[in-house]
């Protein structure tokens, strides 16, 4: 039997290409995981150390309090702030991440590429591949924050620093001291601490803090196994769809040798070595291609992103073994199902005609299953979408919408033929008779043909439901960050209202749509006894802005940050009364506490009674569609550089990037399980061109052009793919359906379900053309044969 093994690995190796690629895709994908997980570990702990180098020990997220007594007793804080930095010349980005540089040499933990540490207060050091990226040197002058809290900073130095605590530009502590956002991560102590501030020595702290940091990247890296797993779930539909074919096609082979002595288990054992050697060899290769994919995807993103925190690549054993093991044991659980119809063979079968195909469908047992599984999910999905808590309601949604895709894999025998012989003879009126035969021969095997849709059904149905999820998601939280920040760029006086001349200087700036001046005046709200003042505007009409701000009379709108300089807990203050004075004039309004931009907004009718003489306490900008946000708030910062500048374009702008990068790392990640399964469905046609070689024989001595076989063979597969990309689209659209209104209902109530039409549309019409694309060599094979030569084909 081991001749036979040999012999058969030799003579069908290319009709077991879909099985290796299935299997290869998925080991690579887990091999690459391990490579990027690796890689950004050793860049994350690469010199994780060496702020920690002269400390004694650390306070993890310490409190304002605790920071300024280990400061005050010769420590040193890792603290950082996002401002906006600009140069006389440019603008490096309005939400840059500035970080603190001691003047102190005992806790200047940065490597100095050139220049000079800081020592004094007004001096900054930068980056030294962020001052390369935006062409800063030594002696410029920057200018961080905005407003009254904005400094002026010359840098004296270029800095290197581990990724872990980098940032573009450091300044000093009394800088950062002056911003309200500043962000104290640990606080390093000169000496021993309070273990009531959970102070810990330094190797400690050290140790517990690269332990969170793995388990962070570990539970990136899970999450990508998901993906590794879909797609191993699809090799393993592939995978026993191609055993089923190829077994069924050497049916006579096997009985013949039953017929010369051979035992039942002697075949099984055969056929089963063959499914491990392929095992063995493609996982072997997966782990080949993923390795080079790694290493390779790594140089190329160090090379393209200097700042991007990867180290070296270096593939852990564990990883490698487990990968390897999988895919060996995904062919052998996929082989073992068409293995069984071995053991059911006799002797006698070698004497009979061979079928070719199966035309039995689905029993009745299984389709009943199917059914009530369907039903059950639908309903599963239904109660969920109704329940009170949403995280259980969530979990409830997963196992709904795994009962209904089982369902209908189990009625895909009766489904998907069904289909498309309704898709075929809508398609027949345009193709005319290759059309009719195409529809026919994938009726005439309904598993088979269920089989093959089942596995590009996977990769369909969770890439539309995460295509509409994500629009819904989108859609909601662009239309909260309009709410949010629906002025695209305000300048906002603080202390004095604005020049005059801002207004006319805004709108000749090169990006401007439009831009209006926004009266307001400068109030004052008692707390604890004292005056605290508290810039007002009243919102202009027009279509300035992205949403209606207006102000109910009585009322003002305020943000929880400015609310909190004069009401205690202003994120519940909403419907207290406050009293806003200017000058001799007072006025009682009542607090609308919001996510807003800004001074707090009035109505115009409160702001005439606080003063009979608004000035400009504002200038709103609209900007042109195609406008780079950092750009034009570089260009309108120097216009009031004591204003307070407010980029809401720029806010909406990189909330949407983060969607459409996370949405579309999910496509990439699914897009390999559609490869596989469109790499199966071309498969499947190769092998069955092959077992129909006669049938093709004689409908070309029957008439048939070879163009037409052409075309039946074009329209089947077309049919096959587009049929299991519109199950697989309605399926994940009501999916998402059902998580949208649990997870988006939760938290965005006024949120409303938005599939994106035309990405599906877009979804069914690629599937439609890969399918054609895959019936391009399993035709050329077709029409290569002769009538006569097909003929006589056993």
């Amino acid at each position: 039997m081991r001749t036979v093994l040999f012999a058969s690995l030799r003579t069908y190796a290319r009709r077991y290409a879909a099985a290796v690629v299935a299997v290869v895709a998925a080991v690579a994908l887990i091999v690459v995981t391990n490579a990027l997980t690796s890689a950004t570990k050793s860049g994350l702990f690469a010199g994780i150390d060496a702020p920690f180098r002269n400390a004694v020990g650390a306070v993890d997220f310490p409190s304002e309090e605790v920071t300024e007594k280990y400061v005050e007793k010769g420590g040193w804080a890792l603290a950082a702030s996002m401002q906006p930095v600009r140069t006389d010349k440019t603008m490096l980005g309005q939400e840059i991440m500035v970080g603190a540089v001691s003047t102190e040499k005992r806790w200047q933990w940065q490597e100095l590429e050139s220049g000079r540490f800081p020592t004094r207060a007004g001096e900054a050091v930068v980056d030294a591949n962020a001052a390369k990226t935006n062409k800063v040197a030594i002696g410029d002058t920057l200018k961080v924050g905005t407003g009254k809290s904005a400094v002026e900073t010359t840098v004296v130095g270029l800095v290197d620093a581990p990724s872990m605590w980098s940032a573009p530009v450091y300044v000093t502590w009394p800088e950062m001291q002056g911003w309200k956002n500043q962000y104290v991560q640990t606080v390093m102590t000169a000496g021993t601490g309070d273990e009531a501030d959970n102070w810990m020595n330094t190797d400690d702290y050290l140790t517990e803090l690269q332990t969170q940091l793995n388990k962070e990247v570990n539970v990136v890296a899970y999450m990508v196994l998901i993906f590794a797993f879909i797609a191993l779930f699809v090799s393993v539909l592939v995978i026993t769809n191609t055993f089923s074919i190829l077994f069924a096609q050497r049916m006579r082979d096997f009985a013949l040798l039953r017929a010369m002595g051979a035992t039942k288990r002697q075949v099984l054992r055969s056929v089963r070595r063959e499914a491990l050697a392929l095992g063995l060899l493609a996982s072997l290769l997966g782990l080949v291609v993923g390795a080079v994919l790694g290493w390779g995807i790594v140089a190329v993103v160090r090379q393209l992103a200097e700042t991007a925190p990867l180290g070296d690549v270096s593939l852990e054993w564990p990883w490698l073994l487990s990968a390897f093991v999988l895919g060996t044991l995904t062919t052998l659980v996929a082989s073992w199902l068409p293995t069984r119809r071995l053991m059911r063979l006799s002797p006698l079968a070698a004497l009979r005609p061979q079928e070719g195909f199966d035309v039995r469908g689905a029993g009745m047992f299984r389709l009943g299953l199917g059914g009530l599984a369907t039903l059950a999910g639908i309903a599963i999905i239904f109660v969920a979408v109704g329940w009170d808590d949403a995280q259980t309601g969530m979990l409830i949604v997963l196992v709904g919408c795994g009962v209904t895709f089982i369902g209908v894999m189990l009625l895909g025998p009766a489904l998907v033929p069904g289909l498309v012989r309704l898709a075929g003879s809508a398609l027949a009126r345009v193709a005319g008779s290759p059309a009719k035969l195409a529809a026919a021969n994938a009726g005439r095997n309904p598993k088979r043909t269920a089989a093959t849709a089942a596995s590009l059904l996977v990769g369909v149905t969770l890439t539309t439901g995460v295509l509409t999820g994500m629009n819904t998601i989108r859609a909601a939280t662009l239309d909260e960050m309009a709410k949010q920040h629906p002025i695209d760029i305000a300048l906002q006086a603080e202390s004095a209202p604005l020049a005059d001349s801002v207004l006319g200087d805004a709108k000749a700036v090169p990006g401007v749509a439009d831009a209006v001046a926004v009266p307001g005046a400068l109030a004052s709200v008692e707390a604890d006894g004292k005056p605290v003042p508290v810039p007002v505007v009243a919102p202009p009409a027009g279509d300035i802005a992205m949403k209606d701000l207006t102000v109910k009379p009585g009322t003002m709108v305020v943000s929880p940050v400015a609310a909190s300089t004069f009401v205690e807990n202003s994120f519940e203050a909403s419907g207290e009364k406050v009293e806003l004075v200017v000058g001799g004039r007072k006025v009682t309004v009542t607090l609308d506490v919001r996510e807003i931009d800004g001074a707090a907004q009035i109505s115009a009718a409160t702001l005439r009674e606080l003063t009979a003489d608004p000035r400009t306490y504002a200038v709103w900008v609209r900007a042109d569609a195609g406008a780079d946000p950092e750009d034009l708030a570089g260009a309108l910062g120097v216009l009031a550089p004591d204003a307070e500048l407010i980029n809401g374009k720029a806010q909406r702008a990189w909330v949407e990037l983060q969607l459409d990068v996370f949405t579309w790392a999910v496509i990439g990640l699914l897009a390999i399980s559609v490869l596989i399964a469109l790499a199966g469905i071309a498969n499947t046609l190769g092998l069955s061109v092959l077992e129909r070689g006669r049938e093709h024989a004689l409908l070309r001595a029957l008439g048939l052009t070879k163009r037409q076989l052409r075309r039946t063979l074009a329209a089947e597969a077309v049919l096959l793919s587009a049929v299991a990309a519109v199950v697989g689209t309605a399926l994940g659209v009501f999916f998402a359906w059902g998580g949208s209104e649990i997870l988006i209902g939760d938290m965005l109530p006024d949120a409303s379900f938005d599939p994106p039409v035309l990405q599906l549309i877009g979804v069914v019409v690629v599937a439609g053309v890969a399918g054609l694309v895959s019936c391009v060599v399993p035709s050329k094979r077709a029409t290569r044969v002769s009538p006569a030569e097909g003929i006589a084909l056993d």
